[in-house]
């Protein structure tokens, strides 16, 4: 639970007679990334048919509106705006007509350079509807001179630096593809025999899909009449240097599902050893209790126990008919949230020396918050420990953070004064080195990027960007 924002979850089904109806479910199991808007476009063969509105996936779908959505093949798009304000013209999937035909798209990740290809591509005359990264994603595509739509695409990847997982929608073809450096995940499997692609595992889970592997970094996936085609990122011409995978490792940390499988590794089990890894470098002398901040400090928190020999409580209880208020684009409601969502349980905490274990401090506020929460429940001492490095570093690759000096950890790097400005009697952190080591087993991190962390971004970064002001 935090002040910090997810992205966009992307879904789609090729060949199947009932894929609208797969595609709001593979969205409804995706809802966790995105909350503003929900969108679907299905194909009959020839024609798009689409429907997007504000709101949650259950609340958008009615039956009617999945009964006007014909076709066998279909994409899906949840949404949290990182990059374009929080409005029905930047819901997605976006779709245009071109020379090719129409085409539909939903993108889940950020362009670092989407102001000035936006100003590019205005320049040559392209009009725009929205205010959203994506649709230069599309124009990109659009614009380009290539024969098939494979190499459309591939002069787009030519062009866009940044994180992007894509699915796209044609009247005769489902096409997947992935960022050169592969920051956001994206899965492959199978209903029926029809292909499926996803953000995550789970909306594969959900409707019973097999899963199959990741769509590569680079790759483009085609699936039509004709079957399945993947088309892998060309070698790099002589002397170049590839591109350097920079998996985003907030995904297990934070974002992913915890029954999801992100990067290869079941997140549920990645963020128990974080757990441990963080009861071995920030131990907490005396402590009696561990407690998570629930749900994404749960597997975290039972690691740590685990780790310690303490025993595990869920001394905070989450309501869950409540939504997920932090992820709003109304900060006024942030400051609410922590009371509509958690009650603590006074009988595992009165009187004790408790470690209450989350995934990431980001402004400080919740966490604040937190802390007075369990003390207000009589504990004795209340000892925060996070199980990721301290976040003193904006990203620019799909995940909405705050400003730098926003970010408590950034303003307060030490931990003491940090510890009172969050009233708690003592914070600790997870080093980079034990959370790579936790979630690939290389201390380095080596094809994942860490940058909200350490500062080190795998692309470069456009001068006085803000995606806030895009």
């Amino acid at each position: 639970m935090k002040d910090i924002h997810d992205e966009c979850g992307v879904f789609g089904i090729w060949g199947h007679k009932d894929a609208a109806t797969i595609t709001y479910l593979g969205l409804h199991a995706l809802q966790h990334r995105g909350q503003e808007s929900a969108g679907i476009v299905t194909s009959d063969g020839e024609t798009l048919h689409e429907y997007r509105q504000m709101g949650l996936v259950a609340d958008v779908f009615t039956a009617n509106v999945l009964h006007g959505l014909p076709g066998r093949s279909a994409i899906g798009h949840v949404r949290y705006s990182t990059a374009g304000s929080s409005t029905l013209l930047n819901a997605q999937p976006i779709r245009c007509v071109f020379d090719g035909g129409s085409l539909a798209l939903a993108h889940n990740g950020n362009l670092p350079d989407f102001a000035a290809l936006r100003a590019g591509l205005m320049r040559r005359g392209h009009v725009f509807h929205s205010s959203s990264d994506s649709e230069v994603l599309l124009h990109l595509i659009a614009a380009s001179e290539a024969g098939s739509l494979v190499g459309r695409i591939r002069h787009m990847m030519t062009q866009a630096r940044g994180a992007y997982s894509i699915v796209m929608l044609t009247g005769r073809e489902l096409v997947a593809c992935r960022d050169p450096q592969g920051f956001r995940p994206l899965v492959v499997g199978r209903l029926d025999g029809a292909p499926v692609v996803a953000s995550e595992t789970t909306g594969l889970d959900l409707i019973g899909a097999t899963y199959e592997r990741e769509v590569e970094p680079g790759e483009i996936l085609i699936a039509d009449e004709a079957g399945e085609r993947s088309h892998p990122m060309p070698a790099p011409a002589p002397g170049a240097t590839p591109a350097a995978p920079a998996r985003c490792v907030f995904e297990h940390v934070y974002f992913a599902r915890p029954d999801s499988l992100v990067f290869g590794r079941q997140v549920y089990l990645v963020r128990k050893e974080l757990g441990r890894q963080l009861a071995r470098e920030q131990p907490v002398p005396g402590a009696e209790t561990v407690i998570p901040v629930p749900d994404s400090g749960v597997g975290a928190a039972v690691g740590f126990a685990e780790q310690a020999g303490l025993p595990f409580e869920m001394g905070l209880i989450r309501s869950h008919y409540v939504g997920r208020t932090f992820i709003e684009p109304e900060s006024r409601i942030r400051h609410f949230g922590v009371k509509l969502k958690l009650n603590p349980v006074r009988a595992v905490i009165e009187g004790r020396s408790v470690v209450v274990v989350d995934d990431s401090i980001v402004r400080g506020t919740t966490s604040r918050k937190i802390v007075q929460m369990v003390r207000s429940a009589g504990a004795r001492e209340v000892h925060m420990r996070i199980s990721s490095p301290p976040t003193r570093w904006s990203c620019y690759y799909g995940i909405d953070t705050p400003s730098r000096d926003e970010l408590v950890a950034a303003r307060i790097p030490d931990m003491h004064p940090l510890a009172c400005e969050l009233t708690a009697d003592s914070v600790g952190y997870l080093t980079a080195p034990g959370m790579h080591h936790a979630v690939s087993g290389d201390p380095e991190g080596t094809g994942y990027c860490d940058a909200c962390f350490t500062g080190r971004y795998p692309l470069p970064v456009p001068e006085g960007y803000d995606p806030k002001k895009c």
